[in-house]
């Protein structure tokens, strides 16, 4: 993972920035020069600036978020559901659940909550320990989603189970766990 990460930021963004910077001094002298339409130039120039910023969002979502570290799976769901386009509930304890399982349950989270497009009815997510498992229950979400949030913990022992259909249901995520 952390390769794919690096690769992306070097192949994309850092690309993406140094082009940039050669266009920003280009702009510069033919501004000198006035012989250009500037305001093309800038247009194109925010456009790019746009999608580096969409490919550092990209790449950040891949990143273990400090706050799940810091303070665990319920504040880094709240912090990401506050991020999504989406309206998203969080209801999670503060119980801790070993840095594995919470790390495998928010990616799978995570990442199903992003794949959903904007205007998606609200969604609940609920957190809870049952014994030695991590269930995580994502409520009124398209269940085609469970393939991808099963990749995402079945090297952990993971598990998913889908409620409802067949379009519309909840998926539950379990997690072995400390």
């Amino acid at each position: 993972m952390r390769r794919s990460v690096e690769r992306q930021l070097h192949d994309g963004a850092a690309l993406r920035i140094s082009a940039l910077t050669l266009q920003l001094g280009l702009l510069r002298h033919r501004a000198a020069k006035a012989e250009c339409d500037l305001h093309a130039h800038i247009d194109d120039f925010q456009n790019e600036l746009h999608a580096v910023l969409q490919e550092l969002r990209d790449v950040s979502s891949k990143i273990y978020p400090p706050l799940l570290d810091e303070a665990g799976l319920g504040p880094a769901l709240r912090e990401a559901a506050d991020r999504m386009d989406v309206p998203v509930r969080v209801d999670a304890p503060d119980d801790r659940f070993g840095p594995a399982a919470e790390g495998a349950a928010y990616f799978a989270v995570v990442g199903c909550l992003e794949a959903l497009p904007a205007g998606t009815a609200t969604l609940d997510v609920v957190v809870r320990r049952e014994d030695h498992t991590l269930a995580v229950d994502v409520v009124g979400v398209e269940v085609r989603h469970a393939d991808a949030m099963l990749g995402a913990v079945r090297r952990l022992d993971g598990a998913i189970d889908v409620a409802g259909g067949p379009h519309f249901g909840t998926i539950t995520v379990r997690i072995p766990c400390e």
